[in-house]
């Protein structure tokens, strides 16, 4: 097989793919053989007619579209690694002229990715962020730490109070008719937390730990679920048990048990040095998303229509995954919006074309400032992509499949372009509010 790039003209390239005489012979036997059954000549049992006596019957060419697809189906792909051209929608094939004993000539077209120059990208301005930790998110998250720490007893000289967690069993109706998901037993609900539908957990405050309570509430008009919306409920509840939450005291006892320090003045210390990294981080991730928001901004340009439907396509598909991993999915989503899919996908374009758009202008950085990555840095990638999920790199690859590298190579360059359009950028100091 050999390949030649023909022309390339408004991000469509032209392209020839050769396949020689005995590789085309080579196909058209392994489709004769694995077609053969499908025909029934007179003389000869089903699928043992020889080769020519069914081109005799059915045309010389009864077999050229399946061999000429099994060569395609390895030779395009070998075609666009050998071109080095990066494509983005399915190639179309002219005819073909085949005669025998000579090489078969595929003239095909394919639109690739965008190239052009980027004006815009070079000393991107953008504001400065710089966050300070004082003493207030050193309490705050001392405060969480507490939290954490609570412990949980029950109440039986009161009765309960917003804040306080309720063991409950409950059942649901409608109409007097009960409803999926509407009981539970020893179900812990925590007042005033807004677990429940508004107006529940309001309605066993006050309460004893025993007592019977009928709460009624309205479904709100938007419930997910449409039988539901709108419409009044009756809950007949049972109070088990009344527990409140036991904070323990903010000193050198709880330090200790948390950290590795004996002082809660120690602890602080190192809480507030860890919050500073912390926001550290959180601030240059911001403001490197500034810069890639300045460089869309600043610079408008056309995408191809496919990258965008791709991307849509991608979009829906995560989201399904997500959906998946949360026992719903994309169908149920759908019933429950009573949106469909082309309305989905018509406000998914928005966020997809911008996403192309960024990802189109970061490429052409890459390629003009001929930012290049090393193996290590692809390596490393793939390791910390399999610390997540416990996998090995070999794991990883055997995952991703023959173009891991190629994957975790855009991404490291990515990373490389963003990191290097922030260092080109001029950070300006945040101007006062008059």
């Amino acid at each position: 097989m050999k390949a030649t790039k023909v022309s390339k003209e408004d991000g469509v390239v032209k392209f020839n793919i050769e396949f020689s005489a005995e590789e085309f012979k080579d196909a058209l036997n392994k489709a004769y053989l694995k077609n053969r059954g499908k025909f029934q000549i007179d003389g000869f049992r089903k699928g043992k007619a020889p080769r020519k006596v069914i081109e005799s019957h059915y045309g010389h060419d009864v077999f050229w579209d399946e061999a000429l697809n099994d060569l395609l189906d390895k030779g395009y792909y070998d075609a666009v690694k050998d071109m080095d051209i990066e494509v983005i929608s399915q190639p179309t094939f002219e005819n073909v002229d085949i005669k025998n004993d000579e090489p078969v000539v595929l003239s095909g077209s394919v639109q690739v990715f965008p190239e052009f120059e980027v004006e815009n990208y070079k000393g991107l301005e953008i504001e400065k962020v710089e966050t300070v930790i004082g003493d207030k998110e050193v309490e705050e998250e001392l405060e969480r730490v507490q939290k954490s720490q609570a412990r949980m007893e029950v109440v039986e000289d009161r009765k309960s109070e917003k804040g306080d967690t309720v063991v409950i069993d409950f059942e649901g109706s409608v109409d007097g008719e009960a409803f999926s998901g509407g009981s539970a037993e020893n179900y812990e609900l925590k007042l005033g937390d807004g677990q429940f539908i508004p107006g529940f957990e309001e309605q066993l405050e006050g309460k004893e730990a025993g007592e019977d309570v009928d709460v009624e509430v309205v479904f709100p008009g938007d419930y997910h679920a449409e039988e539901l919306a709108g419409k009044p409920a009756l809950f007949k509840c049972k109070i088990h048990e009344i527990k409140k939450e036991i904070l323990p005291e903010i000193d050198d006892e709880l330090a200790s048990d948390v950290s590795e320090f004996e002082t809660l003045a120690e602890y602080k210390e190192d809480l507030k040095k860890k919050l500073q990294e912390k926001a550290a981080e959180t601030d240059l991730s911001v403001m490197k998303d500034r810069v890639l928001e300045k460089l869309y901004t600043l610079n408008e340009i056309e995408v191809p229509a496919v990258m965008i439907q791709n991307e849509i396509e991608n979009m829906l598909y995560d989201m399904n995954q997500s959906l998946s991993a949360q026992g719903l999915g994309l169908k149920q989503y759908l019933e429950w919006t009573g949106k469909t899919v082309d309305e989905l996908r018509e406000e998914t374009k928005p966020d997809a074309e911008k996403r192309i758009r960024t990802r189109v202008l970061l490429k052409n950085v890459i390629r003009m400032e001929n930012l290049e990555v090393e193996d290590e840095e692809i390596n490393e990638l793939m390791e910390d992509f399999g610390k997540q999920y416990g996998m090995t790199v070999d794991q990883v690859k055997e995952m991703a499949g023959t173009d891991t590298e190629n994957y975790f190579r855009e991404d490291a360059q990515t990373k490389k372009a963003i990191d290097w359009l922030f260092e080109n950028a001029n950070q300006v100091e945040k101007k006062d509010e008059e």
